[in-house]
């Protein structure tokens, strides 16, 4: 698929400074950039690679200044990292366009329906009473329980497994893999030792414009609905619990897990490897570092948290910083521990 410059930053409402014919083919890093290639300029760090770039054209901010000639076309914007993602969303679009149609074998449960310009790949199950939205695209070997929803534009890709009567919202992605409403963990401790399980009864709820990545989790609720909020990212092998809601545009990364009944914020970051406990809240904006440990609820919106237990990242750091001296505190500590034996020795003589 090819673009000319020009069309590129009508795209992306920008300024051409260069050839505005120059044909497209492919993006790549301006340090690895080929003819026919486009890259970006957003980090100062990599201004000495604009100079040497083979890429034919390259996306800058709108403030660069060049401190040498340079051979590629320049297109500036508002912003260059935003400007190139939006190029690419745009460019796998297209590709995604070309998928659609109906692979055999493949199978559609009774009372189901597509929307137009659907994609369904080999292998995969469609179940009873599901509805499934306009342009989307299920890759082979996909699974859709009973009573799924899946909105317009969204994507399941291969060896997805959703249970029955999940709501998958518009626009949505959901990599490979990865199992949205299986069983939460819910079992009753007996008076002989032995567990019973609870029946677990709700759904999944993902709204619009949410991504999940690969081989993650998402339990479905007890009875109600565990929800993933408008926006909301949920990185490679994270596991959310029965009755969790995940706020809008909160970003959760790799290895992650939360507990259930927690609620979750709008806009929060939560780093890789970080614990949750259940049953607790996290106000809006809140960030979380990587393997952190969250066991209580946060109240006040925009703060950070770090360490296991975590507390405020100013706390965790002095913290941290005693910790790093505790060498030096023993040595000081035994070298007047031995002075004072031999004061008490000298006393005794």
């Amino acid at each position: 698929m090819k673009f000319t410059v020009s069309e590129i930053a009508q795209m992306l409402d920008g300024i051409i400074v260069g050839d505005e014919k120059v044909t497209i083919s492919s993006a790549a890093k301006i340090e690895e950039g080929q003819p026919g290639c486009i890259s970006f300029l957003a980090n100062d760090k990599y201004e000495p690679y604009i100079y040497t770039t083979q890429s034919s054209a390259v996306i800058v901010n709108k403030d660069f200044v060049p401190k040498k000639e340079l051979s590629a076309t320049l297109i500036y914007v508002e912003n260059a990292y935003t400007a190139f993602t939006i190029l690419l969303e745009e460019y796998h679009k297209r590709l995604a366009s070309i998928k659609r149609g109906v692979e055999q074998p493949s199978f559609q449960g009774e009372g189901s329906t597509l929307g137009e310009d659907v994609y369904l790949g080999a292998f995969s199950y469609i179940g009873k009473k599901c509805v499934v939205g306009d342009r989307v695209k299920i890759y082979p070997n996909a699974y859709l329980g009973d009573n799924v929803v899946v909105g317009d534009d969204s994507t399941i890709h291969p060896g997805v497994r959703i249970y029955d009567n999940t709501v998958i919202g518009k626009n949505c992605t959901v990599f490979a893999n990865t199992v949205i409403g299986s069983d939460g963990f819910g079992f009753a401790p007996q008076s002989d030792g032995t567990y019973k399980t609870i029946p677990q009864l709700g759904n999944v709820i993902l709204e619009d414009n949410v991504s999940i990545g690969a081989n993650a989790t998402i339990d479905c609720a007890t009875m109600g609905s565990t929800i993933i909020r408008n926006g909301a990212k949920i990185d490679n092998l994270v596991q959310i619990a029965h009755n969790v809601e995940i706020g809008k545009n909160t970003v959760i990364a790799a290895q992650a897990g939360v507990s259930g009944s927690t609620r979750i914020g709008d806009n929060c970051v939560i780093a890789g490897q970080v614990g949750i406990v259940g049953h607790i809240s996290v106000a809006n904006k809140t960030k979380v570092g990587a393997q952190s440990g969250l066991s209580k609820s946060i109240k006040k919106e925009g703060l950070s948290f770090s360490g296991s237990p975590a507390k405020e990242l100013n706390e965790h750091l002095r913290s941290m910083a005693f910790v790093k001296r505790l060498p030096e505190i023993d040595k000081r500590l035994s070298e007047l521990e031995q002075r004072q034996e031999v004061g008490i020795i000298q006393q005794r003589d």
